[in-house]
């Protein structure tokens, strides 16, 4: 498995690592923000969002996330399609759910600015990650021969 991994790792063109690269720390790192909040507050860690279905999504993102980690790590395509599903709607639910208070405060978009970038820079590679990535699934594997 480690050498399949390193392999795939290794047949992806120089930018498509760095952005591979760039997606593993941001969904580690919103994998450990989601479970620190429920760690320290349970299933109300997002109980300042007035909407439910908010509330139930951010607690999911404490699967989804680690889910999109793990995907991305593997090199598969399909880490790449969820890790923009899951960045496009953590993004719209983040500013949908914090609308009221950016019209109190301007101030919160610098708090809404580091996971709206990211957004944008994981769909903006969708495609051409997908390309990359599908490019080097579809060839055939080299059989090792058995220890």
């Amino acid at each position: 498995m480690a050498l399949e991994l390193r392999k795939r790792w290794g047949e992806q063109p120089l930018w498509a690592r760095w952005v591979l690269a760039v997606y593993l720390i941001g969904f580690l790192e919103g994998s450990c923000v989601h479970i620190l909040d429920l760690a320290r507050d349970g299933i109300h860690a997002y109980a300042s969002f007035p909407q439910v279905p908010l509330q139930v999504f951010f607690v999911s993102l404490a699967i989804l996330d680690p889910l999109v980690a793990v995907l991305v790590g593997l090199v598969r395509r399909e880490g790449v399609w969820l890790a923009s599903a899951v960045m496009a709607t953590d993004v719209f639910a983040n500013w949908w759910g914090n609308r009221h208070w950016l019209q109190d405060d301007p101030a919160r978009l610098v708090w809404l600015s580091p996971i709206t970038l990211f957004g944008l820079f994981v769909v903006a590679f969708l495609f051409p990650l997908h390309r990359a990535v599908a490019r080097t699934a579809g060839r055939p594997q080299a059989v090792l021969p058995a220890t």
